[in-house]
C-alpha cells in the first residue's frame, strides 16, 4: 500500500507516492532487532540513499543500525513498531527531503566536505539553500555524501552516441568511425555543459548575494559535528569563550537567547549558570542578580541541576571577593530565591552537605554557617504556610451549605462543633 510522501497532503491524486513502510522484529532479549523490509523502496521513492532514513531512526531512538547492502537489509537495534517508525520517517522527510520553498520532494542534496556544507536544490521550483546541520544524521551525511551521477550521466552519453551513430547509418552518411567520433566531438562537449548544472543561474549578483546570506546564516552550525565529539572540558570553554566575547562586545544584555542556543548546541545547558556565574557577578552581584535574571532564568527554570551549578557558582564568586561578600552570604541567597532562579529544595539539599567541589572545605563551611540563619527561615516560613494550610481545611470542614425552598440564594453557615455534654454525677441514694 502506497501513501503520500509529504502525509500533511490529503489529496488521493497527489503524485508523490512511496511504499508504506514494513518493520519486521527479530531476536529475543538483548539481541532484539527491526529489521525494514522495504526500506530500499522507500529510499528510492525519497530520492536518497536507504542509509539516511535508517541512521535518522538510530539518531531519534538513541540506538544503532546495521547496513547490509549486499542483501538489502536496514537494521534498527531494539524493537519498535511500523506505525512509529512510519511517524518519524515523516520527520525525515521534512528535514531532509521536502523543498522549504514549494513543499515538493523533488530534491538533491549537494554536499562539500572541505567546507563541511549540505546544499539542496529542487527541480520543481529551482530553490537553493542549505541544510540545518545540528542534526546528528548531517554528521553522517557529511561523511557519506551521496554518489554522484558521473557514472549515470557517462551511459547517458554513450546511449546518446549510439543513436546518432544508428541516425547517420539509416541516413547513408559514409566514414569510418573515426569520422563519426570527430562529428560527435562537439555535440558532446554540448552534452557535457548541459549535464551540469546551470552556472548562468549563479553567476547573476542576485543568485550571489542569496547564496552568500545563506552561507551566513548558516555559518555558525558548519563546525557543530566536530564540536560535539569534542570532550566535555572543551566544550565547556568554548561556550565559555562565547558569552565573554558577547561580554567584550558589550551585546551581552540582549543576548539571553542566543547564550541558550549556544549552550544547547554544545549541550552544556546544565553548566551554563556556572560559567555566567563567574563571567557577569563580581562584589556588585545583588545589583547583578536583578539585571541579569533573564538570563539565569532560561537556564535556571525548572532544571535543578542548573539550580546545583548555580550554587556553585555562587561559591566560586563569594571566593573572589570573599571580604565583600561572605557577611552577605544569606542576603544574597535570599535574592537569588526571590528572584525564582533556586528552589527551596535544592537550597536545603545543599545546606544538609558541606562540599568542597568548588572552594576548600574550611571556606565551605564558613560559607554554610552564614547561610544557616536564611536557610533556618526558610524551613519555618515553609512549616507555616503548611501549618496555615491545615488550618484552612479544618475550617473549611466546619463549613456547611443550608438549602431552603423560601430563600432565593445559598446561605453558608459557620457549625460548631459539638462538645459532649457532662453527664451528671451518679447519685448515691444511701447517702441521701
Amino acid at each position: 500500500m502506497s501513501v503520500n510522501v509529504n502525509r500533511s497532503v490529503s489529496d488521493q491524486f497527489y503524485r508523490y507516492k512511496m511504499p508504506r513502510l514494513i518493520a519486521k522484529v527479530e531476536g529475543k532479549g538483548n539481541g532484539i532487532k527491526t529489521v525494514i523490509v522495504n526500506m530500499v523502496d522507500v529510499a528510492k521513492a525519497l530520492n536518497r540513499p536507504p542509509t539516511y532514513p535508517t541512521k535518522f531512526f538510530g539518531c531519534e531512538l538513541g540506538a544503532q543500525t546495521q547496513f547490509d547492502t549486499k542483501n538489502d537489509r536496514y537494521i534498527v537495534n531494539g524493537s519498535h513498531e511500523a506505525n512509529k517508525l512510519q511517524d518519524m520517517l515523516d520527520g525525515f522527510i521534512r528535514k531532509f527531503v521536502l523543498c522549504t520553498e514549494c513543499d515538493n520532494p523533488e530534491t538533491d542534496l549537494h554536499v562539500n566536505p572541505k567546507k563541511q556544507t549540505i546544499g539542496t536544490s529542487c527541480k520543481a521550483c529551482g530553490n537553493r539553500g542549505m541544510l540545518d546541520t545540528r542534526h546528528k544524521l548531517c554528521t553522517f551525511i557529511l561523511k557519506n555524501p551521496p554518489e554522484s551521477n558521473d557514472s549515470g550521466s557517462a551511459s547517458a552519453k554513450k546511449e546518446k552516441e549510439k543513436k546518432n551513430r544508428k541516425k547517420d547509418k539509416e541516413n547513408g552518411s559514409g566514414g569510418g568511425e573515426a569520422g563519426n567520433h570527430g562529428e560527435f566531438d562537439a555535440p558532446e562537449a554540448v552534452d557535457r555543459d548541459d549535464d551540469d548544472e546551470d552556472w548562468a543561474e549563479e553567476t547573476t549578483e542576485e543568485a550571489q548575494r542569496r547564496r552568500m546570506e545563506e552561507i551566513s546564516d548558516h555559518a555558525k552550525n558548519l563546525t557543530l559535528s566536530e564540536d560535539l565529539e569534542k570532550p566535555l572540558e572543551e566544550r565547556v570553554n568554548l561556550f565559555y569563550n562565547f558569552v565573554k566575547q558577547k561580554k567584550e562586545n558589550r551585546t551581552i544584555d540582549g543576548a539571553d537567547k542566543d547564550i541558550l542556543a549556544e549552550a544547547e548546541r554544545l549541550d552544556v545547558k546544565a553548566m551554563g549558570p556556572l560559567i555566567l556565574s563567574e563571567l557577569l557577578f563580581d562584589e556588585n552581584i545583588r545589583e547583578q542578580i536583578k539585571k541579569y535574571k533573564r538570563h539565569f532564568l532560561r537556564f535556571c527554570h525548572n532544571n535543578k541541576k542548573a539550580q546545583k551549578y548555580l550554587m556553585g557558582g555562587f561559591e566560586c564568586v563569594v571566593k573572589l571577593h570573599q571580604v565583600q561578600l561572605l557577611p552577605r552570604v544569606p542576603i544574597i541567597l535570599k535574592d537569588l530565591y526571590d528572584a525564582d532562579l533556586l528552589e527551596e529544595d535544592v537550597i536545603f539539599a545543599w545546606a544538609e552537605k558541606v562540599s568542597k567541589k568548588y572552594v576548600s572545605k574550611e571556606l565551605a563551611k564558613e560559607i554554610h554557617a552564614k547561610a544557616a540563619p536564611f536557610v533556618k527561615w526558610l524551613k519555618e516560613a515553609e512549616e507555616e504556610s503548611e501549618g496555615s494550610e491545615e488550618e484552612e481545611e479544618e475550617e473549611d470542614e466546619n463549613v456547611e451549605v443550608v438549602y431552603s425552598s423560601s430563600a432565593r440564594e445559598l446561605k453558608v453557615e459557620t457549625v460548631k462543633a459539638e462538645t459532649p455534654e457532662k453527664e451528671e454525677d451518679d447519685i448515691d441514694i444511701d447517702a441521701i
